[in-house]
C-alpha cells in the first residue's frame, strides 16, 4: 500500500510497526461495523414509524443494500480463508500418497486371449 512506500521512505522498515493486525483483520471488522449499523438503521427506522414513508421506505432498502453487499464481502473473505487453510492440508496428503503407494509391488497385467 502507498502509506508503507512512504514509511519505508521515511525510516528503514525494520523499526517501523504501525500495526499488530493485518490489512484483512481492519477489513473484517469494517465489514462486521457496516453489516450493524445497516441493520441498525433499518430496525430504527421502523421502530420510529418513518419506514412506513416513501422516503424511509428507501432508507430502508439502502441500509439494507449496503448490510447486504458487506455480508457478501465477509462470507467471500470467510470462505477464501477456509480454502486457503485447507490447501496446505490437500498437499501435505497427496505427499504422503506416494510414499505409501511406492512400498506396493506393481499389479501384473493378464493378457487377454
Amino acid at each position: 500500500m502507498l502509506y508503507n512506500y512512504f514509511a519505508g521512505v521515511i525510516a528503514p522498515p525494520e523499526e517501523l510497526n504501525f500495526s499488530v493486525m493485518p490489512d484483512r483483520a481492519y477489513l473484517f471488522l469494517f465489514s462486521v461495523l457496516m453489516i450493524l449499523a445497516g441493520l441498525g438503521a433499518a430496525v430504527w427506522l421502523f421502530v420510529t414509524g418513518q419506514a412506513g414513508t416513501v422516503d424511509g421506505l428507501f432508507l430502508v432498502l439502502t441500509a439494507l443494500l449496503i448490510a447486504l453487499v458487506f455480508a457478501l464481502y465477509v462470507v467471500f473473505m470467510i470462505r477464501r480463508a477456509m480454502e486457503a487453510a485447507v490447501k496446505p492440508a490437500a498437499q501435505s496428503a497427496k505427499a504422503g500418497a506416494p510414499a505409501a503407494s511406492a512400498s506396493k509391488p506393481a499389479a501384473a497385467t493378464v493378457p487377454q486371449p
